[in-house]
């Protein structure tokens, strides 16, 4: 018997393999999954231009760093003893004017650079909800904790996701034509909304995504906010806030995303590469005694073996850790 509704996991074009290049963006919970990945040595970047919780900004952040949009004195504000910009988290804000433009536009190039590169891109939204400047009519990717009044607050429609996000999507097929692109919408529920608000948010989401993946045959979706509704329905999955999934659901995702996308031979280098870097973070009793010394010398050995079989792995950090007891 079922004592629990199963999700079924769509199958994909392609798989995700230690030649691949990904990219994660959008709401925290993007940054669950794709910091999963980056502990796999996949080649993995994980919002680049920071945590983004709507579709407006998503969009605006890749339409941005494609046009090679540099930010100058105009676009950066001072508020709580740092520099801050709309368009960017909070982890770029500095108490420097000049360092927080630099990290901005680094950070706009260097995302660039990885979509141009990517072989796919997977998008996060976590709420229909934007916030608007009333002069411009702009909509901020963090309101940076401003006042309330300072900022529009609305619902985005759905045709005009689909419409935002139609432009976008020919904007990253033209910069990389092969790149596939694979929608989630966050489990994450925006409690401050109300209960009712948050499921008219996450409505629109959904009927958004189905849009665009009717219209572009290079676009997918992942059924991760299913997942933790109806297969994980049950609240010693969430955190003390009962709000964010916790570490055992988003393992839980994470092993129905590694169905979706790795073969078998990716899941056995992922165990390997596993197995390095929880012995590198193993802490020994006696570093200089002769057991510890073998146990580094047989994972630089293993750590060799990997690199010859796939050259892009990076296990640099593993090694000094390993060397420095030889």
């Amino acid at each position: 018997m079922e004592f629990r509704t199963k999700i079924d996991i769509p199958t994909f074009a392609f798989d995700i393999t230690y030649s691949s290049r990904c990219i994660f963006v959008g709401s925290c919970f993007a940054e669950n999954i794709g910091n999963k990945l980056v502990g796999t040595k996949i080649h993995t970047s994980v919002n680049p231009t920071g945590i983004l919780y709507n579709p407006f900004s998503i969009c605006k952040s890749i339409k941005n760093a494609l046009g090679g949009m540099k930010y100058g004195e105009e676009d950066v504000f001072f508020s709580g003893g740092a520099w801050n910009c709309f368009d960017f988290h909070s982890r770029f804000s500095n108490p420097e004017k000049k360092n927080c433009i630099a990290s901005i536009n680094s950070a706009n190039e260097t995302f660039a650079k990885e979509i141009r590169n990517a072989d796919v891109i997977f998008v996060t939204f976590g709420t229909a909800f934007v916030y608007e400047l009333p002069e411009t009519g702009e909509v901020v990717c963090n309101c940076h904790k401003q006042p309330e009044k300072t900022f529009v607050r609305r619902l985005l429609k759905v045709n005009e996701i689909v419409e935002s996000w139609s432009e976008c999507i020919k904007k990253l097929s033209d910069a990389n034509p092969n790149l596939h692109i694979v929608f989630t919408v966050s489990p994450i529920r925006h409690w401050r909304d109300g209960a009712h608000q948050n499921q008219v948010s996450k409505s629109t989401l959904h009927l958004a995504i189905n849009e665009l993946n009717c219209k572009f045959p290079q676009t997918g979706y992942f059924p991760a906010y299913e997942i933790m509704m109806d297969e994980l329905r049950d609240y010693r999955f969430y955190t003390a806030d009962m709000v964010h999934p916790s570490e055992t659901a988003v393992q839980y995702i994470w092993e129905c995303f590694s169905e979706a996308f790795f073969s078998e031979q990716t899941k056995s280098m992922i165990a390997r590469i596993g197995k390095i870097t929880a012995a590198a973070n193993h802490r020994p009793s006696n570093p200089q005694s002769d057991e510890y010394k073998l146990f580094c010398k047989k994972n630089l050995d293993e750590i060799e073996r990997i690199r010859a079989e796939y050259e892009n792995v990076d296990l640099s950090d593993e090694e000094k850790i390993f060397k420095r007891q030889q």
